[in-house]
């Protein structure tokens, strides 16, 4: 993350993705596959040992060179998208919204307080009750815990999608979009950026 000094004097916190070049590695259609899509590679460079044969086998397929990072997106109808075509970061606009999708930083296993903001007992007076759960369940009915109860457990690593981030800057010689907050994952993470439909 950075800041963007606006004309105004306003200092804007934005997060710097490198948004591509993607290149089209195959395009799945209605009538072989059952839908449309297609399937996007960023391209980085990958050392050849680190494809496997079913990888190598399928970027030889449809004529692409190895990527690390693949990606199916939907399409909207029949688009004019083919193997190899490049998608470049001149598709999205300066204001524009996206929907960012990211897998979260992994926090291991962690305790009600942190992982579902609880906020526990009393600190002091021999109060015995700090940071324990509180009541899971009832005795008589329905006898069991129910299914979805907030406990500890394992936090982060997931799939999450920030919706409806502003595109602040666009710098297409570097294919650097400026998005403005926070987007999930660690630095040097991997994300999927798609258009608000909103």
């Amino acid at each position: 993350m950075t800041q963007l000094l606006q004309d105004d004097g306003t200092v804007v916190p934005v997060t710097v993705i490198q948004a591509g070049p993607c290149v089209v590695v195959q395009k799945k259609t209605k009538q072989k596959d059952g839908y449309d899509a297609v399937q996007l590679g960023f391209v980085e460079f990958v050392k050849p040992k680190r494809v496997n044969k079913a990888m190598s086998g399928h970027f030889k397929k449809n004529n692409a060179a190895p990527v690390r990072f693949v990606r199916e997106v939907a399409l909207q109808g029949d688009d004019a998208s083919n193997p190899g075509d490049k998608v470049m970061i001149d598709i999205f606009r300066a204001n524009e919204l996206v929907h960012v999708i990211g897998t979260s930083k992994g926090r291991g296993f962690a305790g009600l307080i942190k992982r579902h903001h609880f906020r526990g007992g009393r600190a002091s007076h021999g109060s015995m009750f700090h940071r324990a759960p509180g009541s899971i369940g009832s005795s008589a009915y329905p006898s069991r815990v129910l299914k979805g109860m907030r406990m500890a457990g394992h936090m982060g690593n997931e799939r999450v999608t920030v919706q409806n981030l502003r595109v602040a800057r666009i710098d297409q010689e570097n294919n650097l979009l400026f998005v403005r907050g926070a987007v999930p994952g660690p630095p040097g993470g991997y994300l999927l950026v798609e258009k608000s439909g909103r």
